[in-house]
C-alpha cells in the first residue's frame, strides 16, 4: 500500500479546504489502495479584498519552504482568488516560484498545484468551452475570476455572486443553498457548471446531488484541485460522490 503526503498552502481563515480535500481523498480510499496524510502551512488573510490577497500571496513562498521540511509528495496552493487577483495567467508563475523555493530548501523536486490552475485545467480536460459560475465573492472579484477564466479560453456565460467579503463567513455558508442557486444560474448552452469557484465556500456535501440534476459536468474548485493532485502524483483521478470530474470509471 502506497502512502502520500499532501501539503496544503492555506489562508489563515480558511476552514473548508482542510475539510473537503481530505474528505474527497478519504472517499477515494473506498475504491483505491493509496492512502494520504495532510499537512498545512497558513498565510494570514481575513477579508477577501485585493490588498489582503496580495499580502497573503507574498507569504506563500514561506509556506512552500515550511512544507518542504515535511518532504510532502505534492503541494496545493489552496486559494483560487488570491492567484487570479494577481494578474492573468499568474497561476503558472506562482507554481514555478513555489516549486523552486521548495526545491532550493529540500533539494528535492515536488509538484505544485494551485486551485486556480487546477480549475481551468479541469475545464479544458472536460472539453468545457462555456460555463456558468457560482462564487461567494463581491461582484468585482467575481468579475476578476470570470475574466481570468475567459483569458484561459473558457467563456463564462453567467455567474452569481453571493457578496460575502469576510472569509470566515464564507466558510460558514450553508452548502444546501447551492442546490437552489444552481437552478437560478443560467446554464443554457453551458458545457459545465462551477458550483463553487472558491475553495472556502463549502460545496462537497451537495456536489453529487447537484450533479445528478444536470446533464453537464458539475465541478468545484476543491474537486478540481483533487483531480490535479492525483494526476500530478500519477494516480487514477477518481473519487466517489465528487461530481463528474472524479467519477469512477
Amino acid at each position: 500500500m502506497s502512502q502520500y503526503r499532501v501539503g496544503l498552502i492555506v489562508p489563515s481563515s480558511n476552514t473548508t479546504m482542510e475539510t473537503e480535500i481530505p474528505a474527497i481523498l478519504r472517499a477515494r480510499e473506498e475504491i483505491r489502495p493509496e492512502r494520504f496524510t495532510f499537512h498545512s502551512s497558513r498565510m494570514r488573510m481575513k477579508h477577501v479584498d485585493p490588498a489582503e490577497l496580495a499580502a497573503m500571496d507574498a507569504d506563500s513562498l514561506r509556506c512552500a519552504v515550511e512544507l518542504s521540511d515535511a518532504r510532502v509528495d505534492v503541494m496545493a496552493y489552496a486559494c483560487l482568488v488570491a492567484i487570479m487577483a494577481q494578474g492573468l495567467g499568474y497561476h503558472r508563475d506562482s507554481q514555478k516560484k513555489l516549486a523552486a523555493a521548495a526545491e532550493a530548501e529540500s533539494g528535492e523536486a515536488v509538484p505544485v498545484v494551485s486551485s486556480a490552475g487546477a480549475l481551468v485545467q479541469a475545464l479544458h480536460h472536460l472539453g468545457a468551452r462555456r460555463i456558468a459560475v457560482l462564487a461567494p465573492y463581491m461582484r468585482p472579484l467575481t468579475a476578476t475570476v470570470c475574466e481570468y477564466i475567459e483569458h484561459e479560453g473558457v467563456q463564462v456565460t453567467d455567474s452569481i455572486s453571493l457578496e460575502v467579503a469576510d472569509n470566515l463567513a464564507v466558510g460558514r455558508l450553508d452548502p444546501s443553498q447551492l442546490v437552489g442557486l444552481a437552478k437560478q444560474v443560467d446554464t443554457r448552452g453551458a458545457d459545465a457548471l462551477v458550483l463553487s469557484a472558491c475553495v472556502q465556500m463549502p460545496s462537497l456535501a451537495v456536489l453529487d446531488t447537484v450533479q445528478q440534476q444536470f446533464d453537464i459536468p458539475v465541478v468545484s474548485a476543491a474537486s478540481a484541485t483533487v483531480w490535479r493532485l492525483l494526476t500530478d502524483l500519477g494516480l487514477d483521478p477518481v473519487a466517489p460522490r465528487a461530481g463528474a470530474l472524479l467519477a469512477p470509471r
